[in-house]
């Protein structure tokens, strides 16, 4: 009895490490989104550009983001989800460095596509590759430390934003070795996208991904150090009958054929679109990549406004961590629905707050306690989000599919991810110098309405199911 307890003790923590190693993907993620925040300043100084070019420069990386979503969902499924996860290490590594160097718009748009890459990759690789190494009973809160990682890294950036402003004078001032603070912000990436190429190299394949490629003993040995026996064993066999017999996965896997010559996306691949497409739709990382400019906007100094996005970073990790906590027990609808609303009133009162200010010489100036209103209901806004859609998207990505689907489902869906999230992001300085900060914001409540009910009537609940349980 002791020998079991020490191998289940021993697979806990083996599996605890790697999905760390596995979410520090996760953390330059977040990282690389939301140094962009306190650089949007330099970038218009550096480039003189327009708030369309902005807009551009801001959401160049979510091009690529797309883009490496796709390649890498698909791709995995041919080279296995630690190589691309390898591969968006060195992409980190190569956008940190040449954002900061850049001395163009268009030098600079190629180095940010080029990270928007690397962040397309591990957002679908990193949750994909968690989901295929932890047991079932404890996969959502396994999956939900992407999340912790991702507004983790995105904290960390504002923190270290802020630390070099304050140290420099601002994000345009000239600060060590001659170049401008913002370049800096930039530069300090490197040191955690270092350490996550050189710690991939220790982590074990997918066991699911070797059972693709015909390398049984490859995925018993890493069952076996996950789980121990017999489960290593009963995990082989319910790996190989979730698999089609005749082929390797391949994207073509997420049609159904409909009549004779027709076919259709699955039906569960459309369910992953709209998941994907709604957490951007509600316009959360208009706070992440626009938070500094936002609060200018409403009258906050540049230090203040940098502090308050340390404050929304405090807070997202906090909302995270009660999930991590209760989403095994709870469920992934009931979080789903919860922050829905949640985020439909909050955003609703931040809508309600900007609709009562007026600009005066270029700045809108909120009346009364409508700044403190925007202010609180903002960052009630990110809790909501943190608590449901944030980590909860990701981990029914990364464990909706059937076996057979997994990797080209999470390209499709993590490309209408990616490209909803450029669409949110590009339009934003326009709706600021167009139609306003209220109108932004009643569009992002009314998508959170809808979604309400998308995840009431579409979403089937995956809690507690092993990954060869899932069908559509």
């Amino acid at each position: 009895m002791s020998d079991i307890k020490k191998q289940n003790s021993e697979s806990t923590r083996f599996i605890f490490l790697i999905t760390i190693v596995a979410t520090l993907g996760g953390f330059l993620f977040g990282y690389d989104s939301g140094v962009i925040n306190g650089t949007v300043d330099g970038l218009q100084k550096a480039f003189n550009s327009t708030s369309v070019g902005t807009g551009l420069s801001v959401s160049s990386m979510l091009l690529g983001s797309a883009v490496g979503a796709f390649c890498a969902g698909w791709l995995a499924d041919k080279f296995g989800r630690r190589n691309m996860l390898i591969v968006a290490a060195v992409f980190f590594i190569i956008s940190a460095w040449g954002s900061g160097i850049a001395n163009s718009p268009a030098e600079f748009i190629v180095y940010r596509i080029l990270g928007g890459l690397a962040v397309g990759a591990a957002s679908v690789m990193a949750p994909a590759y968690i989901s295929e190494i932890a047991p079932a009973s404890t996969r959502g809160r396994l999956t939900s430390i992407q999340q912790v990682a991702i507004i983790s890294g995105l904290f960390l950036s504002f923190v270290s934003n802020y630390f070099l402003v304050k140290a420099a004078g601002g994000s345009t001032a000239t600060f060590w070795s001659g170049f401008e603070t913002w370049r800096w912000m930039f530069w300090m990436e490197l040191i955690p996208a270092t350490l996550f190429l050189i710690l991939l190299f220790f982590i074990p394949k997918s066991p699911r991904f070797s059972m693709f490629q015909d390398d049984e003993s490859s995925a018993k040995k890493t069952l076996l150090k996950l789980f121990g026996e017999p489960k290593a064993s009963q995990k082989i066999e319910d790996i190989r009958s979730s698999l089609a017999s005749d082929h390797k996965p391949a994207l073509r896997d997420t049609l159904a054929k409909t009549g004779e010559k027709g076919f259709v996306l699955r039906s569960i691949v459309w369910v992953g679109i709209g998941l994907a497409m709604f957490q951007q739709l509600v316009g959360i990382n208009v706070v992440f990549y626009y938070g500094a400019i936002l609060w200018q906007a409403v009258g906050f100094t540049e230090n203040d406004a940098l502090l308050i996005n340390v404050l929304s970073g405090g807070l997202s990790i906090a909302a995270v961590l009660i999930t991590l906590a209760t989403i095994d027990k709870i469920g992934r609808k009931p979080f789903l629905i919860w922050g829905s609303t949640g985020m439909f009133i909050t955003l609703g009162l931040v809508a309600l707050a900007f609709s009562q200010g007026e600009l005066v010489d270029g700045t809108l100036q909120l009346p009364g306690q409508m700044g403190l209103v925007a202010l609180i209901s903002a960052n009630a806004y990110v809790v909501c989000f943190n608590m449901s859609w944030g980590p909860v998207m990701w981990v029914m990505l990364g464990e909706m599919f059937p076996n057979q689907i997994r990797g080209s489902g999470l390209a499709i869906a993590g490309f209408a991810q990616w490209i909803t999230n450029f669409v949110i992001t590009w339009s934003f300085p326009i709706f600021l110098a167009g139609i306003g900060l209220a109108a932004a914001y009643g569009i992002y409540a009314f998508f959170a309405l809808v979604s309400v009910f998308f995840v009431s009537w579409m979403v089937k609940e995956t809690k507690g199911k092993e990954l060869e349980e899932m069908t559509g």
